[in-house]
């Protein structure tokens, strides 16, 4: 969930603990997890006018939302990741304008340049987190201040009118997106979840910036990142040691109907812990500056 090391809405202090801005239906409100691995538990503290309701989500944050039955690895690396990483459950923040507008921030751009621009509105039109937070830590803007980012703002952090557009669009029915995440997601007969086309149907948002924000706010383990410049190919190489586009990285996962991002995400921990190497055969994209377009 967190958007690159730079993200103001999250922190980790010296003992541990992880600190997180958020933005409830309540207020906003700072949370404080540390793990106690020693008791077997997670110790919640929150502070702000939303502090009851960011202590309510701790449980579906922590994955208790997600169901892991009938997930049954078959290709040898997911066997293995299965096995090195038991515990892992899709996250379900239930915030969908916090998860959204991220994702719409990284469409058709570098992670950097993305990241540079969350960081900077975040900075500019977040507030501190309330209580004991760690000096820096920022509950992001909600669709009200998002409404008042002027045009000059947008450029100056690096986003086009496209992606500004579609973060405004979303922002005007906002209370609709985030009245879908009473329900989990649920797919009948290949056909979208209520939440999947409820956010399809503002302009802007297409396959890819829904599953990027469904994993998060919905925990959505079934929703892979079709149209990702890197997915499909780590897919392809983790599971039959070639590329494959979207097609084929959907053929590769339908054994997995139910699990496909549960099988997406325990391929991309296994990538970080060395066990899958993508060859890179072409130069990086190089960031663009919008602001001299």
């Amino acid at each position: 969930m967190r958007r690159g090391s730079g993200d103001p809405t999250w922190a980790r202090t010296p003992d541990g603990a992880l600190w997180r801005g958020v933005r409830t239906p309540e207020g906003p409100a700072s949370l404080r997890l540390l793990t106690r691995p020693q008791d077997a538990l997670v110790d919640a503290r929150a502070w702000g006018p939303g502090a009851g309701w960011a202590l309510d989500s701790v449980p579906g944050l922590l994955g208790v939302d997600d169901d892991p039955a009938g997930f049954e690895p078959r290709h040898p690396l997911l066997v293995e990741a299965y096995r090195r990483w038991p515990g892992w459950r899709a996250p379900r923040s239930r915030r969908v304008m916090e998860a959204l507008v991220p994702a719409i921030l990284e469409q058709k751009v570098t992670s950097t340049e993305a990241r540079w621009a969350w960081r900077d509105l975040v900075r500019w039109y977040g507030e501190p987190a309330p209580g004991p937070a760690p000096e820096g830590l920022r509950v992001p803007p909600g669709p009200e201040q998002w409404l008042r980012v002027p045009s000059w703002d947008w450029h100056r952090a690096g986003v086009d009118g496209k992606r500004s557009r579609a973060v405004l669009s979303a922002c005007a029915v906002a209370h609709k997106l985030e009245a879908t995440t009473q329900d989990l997601p649920r797919r009948v007969g290949g056909e979208m979840s209520v939440a999947e086309r409820a956010l399809r149907s503002v302009v802007g948002i297409g396959v890819w910036t829904a599953a990027e924000t469904l994993q998060r706010s919905h925990g959505d383990a079934d929703s892979p990142s079709v149209g990702d410049l890197h997915v499909p190919g780590l897919v392809g190489h983790a599971l039959v040691g070639q590329k494959v586009d979207d097609a084929g990285m959907l053929e590769l996962l339908e054994p997995y109907a139910g699990h496909r991002q549960r099988a997406v995400r325990l391929i991309e921990l296994a990538a970080g812990a060395g066990l899958v190497r993508v060859p890179r055969r072409a130069p990086r994209f190089a960031p663009r500056d919008f602001r001299r377009l």
